[in-house]
């Protein structure tokens, strides 16, 4: 009966997204009708003959293939990635505080990535570079937090995430320092600001790969992240093998959230906020609440680029935006998070 709860859940959820990104793909600057949206797909899927002029097909593909298309599968796949590292890296810490944010791993990520934009302009080498240090800053902040009487309290971990971030920016403040005035230093500026505009098609495609592998790995790894919150000696007892469980979560919700930075710079507060609310509306089984949160990470996201895209005549970086929106939104569901927890 649960698995029955849990799949209506999932397809409502889906079945938004989808509704969601299908209207945000007619809405923008140059708004395109139904009706003419339902013959392009007809010409371009099945295709059947078309009233549409060759300019007008020619037109609808710069628009939607070129331009709307790959900024909103980037958008959920981003989304999706920060909301289910968030839930996973808060499950492996049992701590409500810890996100990828805290825990340093954008830092970290940014750091690897505009060192690699500095030397190189191969974007597989920056990818390798983002998740590197994106997995050395978690390491560093983890060890950090356990070093003071052998401690893994919440404080201490947090504090950890804190110095570890701070490390990380302050190399970044070196890379900015030593890169061209001219060219480099304001390309890192601006995509550390957070931005959807770069996305293309192929670019996407080939990122999505690792980044759903991630996600659905996660995903399908709820169970354990249920008995690991009973404790470690707990989920012995029981046979799972903690350790491995352990290091695979870390590596694959780093690589997920360090590919979003690669892909969009520094986009915060979504891996805090998400699974929070996700967690308060239907109870902490990680079961519903991962797939829930890879879903509504991605929905989060869409709009907000979306506000940031057309709420004034030149576009808002998303990476703002999202600190905007989610500061309060953290602020009103912290009080309930501890309920929620427990």
């Amino acid at each position: 009966m649960t698995h029955v709860h849990n799949g209506k859940f999932i397809f409502l959820g889906l079945t938004l997204l989808l509704i969601t990104a299908t209207l945000l793909l007619l809405w923008g600057q140059y708004p395109i009708e139904l009706s003419t949206f339902q013959s392009y797909i007809n010409y371009k899927v099945f295709g059947m003959d078309t009233t549409l002029e060759a300019d007008t097909i020619t037109l609808l593909d710069n628009i939607i293939l070129e331009i709307r298309l790959p900024r909103i599968l980037l958008a959920i796949l981003i989304g999706a990635s920060l909301a289910t590292s968030g839930a996973v890296f808060q499950a492996m810490f049992v701590n409500p505080l810890v996100s990828p944010g805290i825990l340093g791993v954008l830092a970290g990520a940014s750091f690897g990535a505009a060192l690699g934009m500095l030397l190189t302009e191969e974007w597989f080498f920056i990818q390798i570079l983002a998740f590197t240090f994106g997995f050395i800053a978690v390491a560093f902040s983890v060890l950090i937090g356990s070093m003071v009487n052998n401690s893994r309290s919440s404080i201490m971990l947090v504090l950890g995430g804190v110095i570890s971030g701070s490390l990380f920016t302050a190399f970044l403040s070196v890379i900015k320092y030593v890169a061209d005035p001219y060219s480099t230093l304001p390309a890192i500026v601006y995509w550390l600001m957070g931005s959807l505009s770069m996305a293309e098609l192929d670019g996407v495609v080939l990122v999505a790969i690792p980044m759903l592998i991630s996600i659905f790995s996660m995903v399908l790894m709820g169970k354990y992240f249920d008995i690991l919150s009973l404790g470690d000696e707990e989920a012995k007892a029981l046979g799972v093998n903690v350790k491995m469980i352990k290091i695979l979560a870390i590596v694959l919700a780093t690589l997920a959230s360090s590919l979003s930075v690669v892909m969009a710079g520094i986009i915060g507060w979504i891996g805090l906020i998400i699974p929070h609310i996700i967690r308060m509306a239907i109870g902490p089984s990680h079961a519903l609440l991962l797939p829930l949160s890879a879903i509504f990470g991605g929905l989060f996201l869409l709009l907000a680029d979306s506000v940031s895209r057309l709420a004034m005549s030149v576009e808002i970086p998303i990476g703002i935006l999202t600190s905007l929106i989610g500061i309060p939104i953290f602020i009103i569901v912290l009080k309930n998070a501890r309920a929620a927890w427990n």
